[in-house]
C-alpha cells in the first residue's frame, strides 16, 4: 500500500516473492524458533527470558514497515505530491486522499475481524483451562487496543486542527489507522498484559501514528496508506510496551518464564531490573538492522532492472487506466491532455508492433521461396535424368 499509485506489477511481485521467502523467515526464526537468537522458547533463552512477542508486532508488523520504509525511499514519491514538475519544493505537501472513505472503513473493519484470529490463534492451543484463559485475554485485549487506538487517533487529531484552524473537525482516518495502529501494538503483548495495560498501549498507539505520519510527511517520504506509522512504528511500540506492562502472572500462564518481569513490575518490586527491555530494544534493533541491509540492495536492483517505477504518463492517467484497462471510479483530476497523450503513445506502441511484425512475416516469406524454388529445381532435373 505504501508504493501504491506509481509502482510496477512486476516489482509488487518481486518485493512480496523476496519479503516473504528469505526477509520475514529470519525475524520469525529468530523469535519463534527453538534455536532463534531472541526465542522465550529455546532451550537457553536470551538473558535467561528471550523475547517476548505472541503474535508478531516485532517480526510481522514491524518487518514489513521497516521493507516499506526503504522502497519508498527508493521509489520516490508520487508526481505533484511534495515538488512540482520542475522539481521545485511545494509550499505544502499536496493532499491525495483515499477515493472512498466507505471501503476504507468496510477494509478496517475486515482487518479488525481478522485479527481475533490473528492474536487468539496464535496461542496455538485451548485445551485446557489455562490456555482458554490465555486465549480470552489476548481477544480481549486485542478489543481494547484497538478501540483505543480508534478513540485516541480520532479525538487527538480533532484537538489538534482545533488549535490550528479554530474549527473541530472529525478525522475517519486518524480514527481507522489509530485503530490499526493499536491492533498492531497489542499484538505482541496481547497474553501478558492486563486489560487496563491494553487499553492504555492502544491510547499510546493512536497518539504514535499521528506523530509518525507527521514526522514521515517532514521527511518527505511518500506513504499512499501510512502503512509506515502503522506497522513500523506500531510495531516497535507494542515491542517496547511488552517489555513495560508484562506482568509476573500473565506471564506463567502463557509459558513464558518469569525470571525478568516488565520494567514497571520491576520497579514495583523495587528492583529496576531492566533485562526483559533490554532484550525488546535488541529484537527491535535486530528487525530494523536485518531488514534494511536485506531490502535496501535489492530494491536498487529492481530500480536498475527498471521493474521498479512506471512510466511518467502512465502514473499521471492513473494506474487503473495504464496498466488495469479501465478507471476503477470516475476522476475530474485526470486532464483530457493527458488522456490524449497516453492513448497515442499506445497507439504508436501497438503500430511499431504491427509494423514489427509484418517486416519479420514478409522476411520469413522471402527465406522461403528460394528454398522452394530449390526444390522444384531439383524435381525438373530429376526428370530429365530419367
Amino acid at each position: 500500500g505504501t508504493i501504491a499509485e506509481r509502482c510496477q506489477m512486476m516489482a509488487y511481485l518481486c518485493y512480496s516473492i523476496f519479503l516473504c521467502g528469505i526477509v520475514y523467515p529470519a525475524c520469525a526464526h529468530a523469535f519463534w524458533s527453538a534455536n532463534g537468537i531472541f526465542s522465550a522458547f529455546a532451550k537457553e533463552p536470551l538473558w535467561g527470558t528471550g523475547v517476548i512477542d505472541l503474535a508478531g508486532s516485532g517480526p510481522v508488523h514491524m518487518c514489513g514497515g521497516v521493507a516499506a520504509l526503504v522502497m519508498a525511499i527508493v521509489l520516490g514519491p508520487r508526481r505533484g505530491r511534495f515538488y512540482d514538475d520542475d522539481g521545485n519544493v511545494l509550499p505544502e505537501p499536496v493532499p491525495m486522499g483515499p477515493h472512498s472513505v466507505a471501503l476504507q472503513f468496510l477494509g478496517t473493519f475486515a482487518l479488525w475481524f481478522g485479527w481475533y484470529g490473528f492474536n487468539p490463534g496464535s496461542t496455538l492451543f485451548i485445551h485446557s483451562a489455562q490456555l482458554g484463559d490465555v486465549a480470552s485475554l489476548v481477544a480481549v485485549n486485542t478489543t481494547l487496543g484497538a478501540a483505543a487506538g480508534a478513540l485516541s487517533g480520532m479525538f487527538t487529531s480533532t484537538l489538534i486542527d482545533e488549535r490550528k484552524t479554530g474549527v473541530y473537525t472529525w478525522d475517519t482516518t486518524a480514527a481507522m489507522n489509530g485503530c490499526l495502529t493499536g491492533l498492531v501494538a497489542i499484538t505482541a503483548g496481547c497474553a501478558t498484559v492486563e486489560p487496563w495495560a491494553g487499553f492504555v498501549i492502544g491510547l499510546v498507539a493512536g497518539w504514535v501514528y499521528l506523530g509518525a505520519s507527521a514526522l514521515i510527511l517532514r521527511l518527505k517520504i511518500d506513504d499512499s496508506v501510512d502503512a509506515i506509522p502503522v506497522h513500523m512504528f506500531g510495531g516497535a511500540w507494542g515491542v517496547l510496551a511488552t517489555g513495560l506492562f508484562s506482568n509476573p502472572y500473565r506471564m506463567e500462564l502463557a509459558g513464558y518464564a518469569t525470571g525478568n518481569l516488565g520494567w514497571f513490575y520491576e520497579w514495583g518490586r523495587g528492583s529496576g531490573n531492566f533485562t526483559l527491555m533490554g532484550i525488546q530494544i535488541c529484537s527491535i534493533l535486530f528487525v530494523f538492522g536485518w531488514t534494511v541491509v536485506m531490502f535496501t540492495p535489492f530494491c536498487y536492483v529492481l530500480k536498475l532492472l527498471n521493474w521498479l517505477r512506471i512510466d511518467p504518463l502512465e502514473e499521471e492517467v492513473g494506474m487503473d487506466l495504464s496498466r488495469h484497462k479501465g478507471s476503477a471510479y470516475q476522476s475530474d483530476d485526470i486532464s483530457d491532455k493527458a488522456k490524449n497523450e497516453f492513448y497515442s503513445s499506445r497507439r504508436k506502441i501497438q503500430m511499431d508492433l504491427s509494423t514489427s511484425g509484418r517486416r519479420k512475416s514478409s522476411k520469413n516469406s522471402a527465406e522461403a521461396e528460394p528454398k522452394a524454388e530449390s526444390v522444384g529445381g531439383s524435381e525438373h532435373a530429376a526428370e530429365e535424368a530419367a
